[in-house]
């Protein structure tokens, strides 16, 4: 909802996260049509680039989120097996890949639906950053269950196939603010924006050098 401080800050995140992930796409891929997004939500992401005159395709296994997806005019797949034989020029997962249950044969799954010098773009927690060693067990981006997986900076750099060339890493600056809000709540039952402000603030400060900031999307380039 849109009532209180905390709801107001995230929607005007939202709205800029959104025109920040098209800006990233059209950088990467100029010339991009069909994009598809596995775990589309209720679709804000897809309506958003539709207007850009994209042609947009979404996977998104629960129910009612299609539901809410195909209200704004989205429709949405439950299953990524039901685009098996077509391919895109863009696959974006936001902070999707933790969820996946069957990681190898998904992964294996998604560079087959990816054209020729297509992009994969996905966007995943770091548990190496200064906010998941502040808050330990606390920190809300484990998650657990909901988190089946976590990842670093190694990692993602061996998760694909040779085919697969990481071309850029970027930070997303905002998420170290949101998590630790979450985390804060999580440790003392309260939302105590101020220290979770100080706490994101200072995990951002320490991935400059570090380059360890609280989620990271990865940028792929599909080699012909």
């Amino acid at each position: 909802n849109k009532k209180g401080i905390v709801s107001f800050l995230y929607q005007t995140v939202k709205k800029r996260a959104l025109r920040n992930k098209l800006n990233l796409i059209t950088t990467l891929k100029k010339d991009a049509n069909s994009i598809l997004d596995i775990g589309a939500g209720t679709g804000d992401f897809l309506k958003y680039i539709q207007s850009e005159n994209k042609s947009v395709f979404g996977i998104e296994p629960n129910k009612k989120a299609r539901e809410l997806a195909s209200n704004k005019g989205i429709q949405l797949v439950e299953n990524i097996d039901d685009y098996k034989g077509e391919t895109f020029d863009v696959i974006t997962m936001w902070h999707v890949l933790e969820h996946v249950p069957n990681l190898e044969e998904t992964i294996q799954k998604i560079e087959a639906l990816l054209n020729p010098n297509g992009i994969l773009i996905i966007a995943v927690p770091n548990y190496n950053s200064f906010d998941a060693a502040y808050y330990k067990n606390y920190w809300a981006a484990f998650d657990a269950p909901r988190h089946l997986w976590h990842f670093s900076r190694n990692t993602m750099k061996k998760l694909f196939s040779k085919n697969l060339i990481l071309e850029k890493t970027k930070p997303m600056i905002f998420d170290s603010f949101y998590v630790s809000l979450l985390s804060e709540k999580n440790k003392t039952r309260n939302q105590n924006l101020v220290k979770a402000f100080f706490i994101g603030l200072r995990s951002n400060i320490s991935a400059l050098k570090t380059k360890e900031y609280s989620s990271l999307i990865y940028c792929y380039k599909k080699q012909e």
